[in-house]
């Protein structure tokens, strides 16, 4: 087995935990190389919890040990200032999404990072088991062609890439048509945990239709989704010959059979089962469509996206396999969700530009 990836990381608020969290649990594939904090204190913190050397700078970071790669985990503003840094240093960048906050922005680190080469941003829905599930049945033509995705699961640039690649849409020009609407929702789970309150307050819903010529996009997302337990998760992915469902799949067979299948979860620890409490595999009609290879870290799903977004960042770097989510596709979720809140915000039709990640 090679050595493990290992990736420096520039920040330390929740989302850096969270990457130090995952290489800890999965030490035999991922290691830290150290943490860029601002501060002395802050830096020491770090150290003490996690182990991991901490730095004030890039240049300290690069100068104590080149990693394979570097994560910008940084606010949104911040990001295409370390990533440009990072870049200027010949080092491989993986950064977090969205990679610019706004238009102006993404033309710009495009313009100054794009040719590098070496940006790939952190998008890993399309990792996540059940996704990558449904995405090998959209690559088999099991529904045909497919001709719309609809999407009410996470938010904006997230959703917009799970859009983009059950419907294959890549760099097409989207017309963006969306509205906003509040209606009372209790909110009794956040990342924090549970908040144990009751009361509904006011929740915006946003609904967007992202039409691009040959295929049609549906975007439904309500404040905090992503946690609230009284909002479920729902793709729905049409196709010329069938739909898939959340984990409910029709086809057609033969020219008289509709025939309805589903994705199954073999999922360990469960009753007498003693193999540990994880995900095995998803299969449909007997054959295994997506298999977790980092079992015994006992990852959630959402860590085993992470994880392997992270460990395919470590075979591009070393030149054993494709890029993980370069940065024009990036790019191009964000470019659409911003026309999502720019249709909302006006009310109007908002047809999205080419850019020159497009190519």
């Amino acid at each position: 087995m090679s050595a493990p990836g290992r990736f420096g990381v520039v920040g330390n608020g929740w989302r850096c935990e969270f990457f130090l969290r995952l290489a800890r649990q999965l030490p035999e594939r991922l290691s830290v190389s150290g943490i860029v904090t601002r501060s002395a204190e802050r830096g020491a913190e770090v150290e003490e919890r996690w182990g991991v050397p901490t730095f004030r700078s890039v240049d300290d970071l690069l100068a104590a040990e080149r990693p394979d790669f570097v994560i910008p985990s940084v606010p949104w503003p911040v990001t295409p200032v370390v990533t440009k840094e990072l870049v200027a240093h010949d080092m491989p960048v993986l950064a977090e999404t969205p990679p610019a906050a706004d238009l102006e922005g993404l033309r710009d680190l495009w313009s100054a990072v794009g040719a590098s080469g070496l940006v790939q941003v952190a998008e890993q829905y399309m990792l996540m088991p059940g996704h990558a599930a449904r995405l090998a049945l959209v690559r088999e033509h099991v529904i045909g062609q497919v001709t719309s995705v609809q999407v009410s699961s996470t938010h904006l640039y997230h959703a917009v890439s799970m859009i983009r690649h059950l419907l294959g849409a890549g760099f097409a020009e989207a017309e963006v048509t969306a509205r906003a609407f509040t209606a009372p929702l209790a909110d009794p789970l956040s990342k924090d945990g549970w908040t144990g309150g009751l009361n509904a307050e006011q929740a915006t819903t946003t609904i967007a239709m992202l039409d691009f010529g040959t295929g049609m996009g549906l975007y439904d997302f309500t404040d905090n989704q992503w946690w609230n337990p009284l909002r479920a998760r729902r793709i729905v992915v049409r196709g010329s010959l069938g739909e898939i469902v959340d984990e409910r799949v029709v086809r057609m067979t033969d020219r008289q059979s509709a025939v309805e299948s589903h994705l199954i979860r073999r999922q360990k620890g469960i009753d007498l089962n003693l193999e540990g409490l994880e995900l095995d595999h998803i299969s449909f009609d007997g054959r295994v469509v997506y298999r977790n290879e980092y079992q015994g870290a006992r990852f959630s799903e959402d860590d085993l996206a992470v994880v392997d977004l992270l460990c395919r960042m470590t075979d591009w770097v070393r030149g054993a396999g494709p890029e993980p989510y370069p940065l024009a596709d990036g790019c191009q979720d964000h470019l659409l969700s911003l026309a999502i809140e720019e249709a909302v915000r006006t009310g109007a039709p908002v047809t999205s530009t080419r850019e020159a990640w497009a190519g």
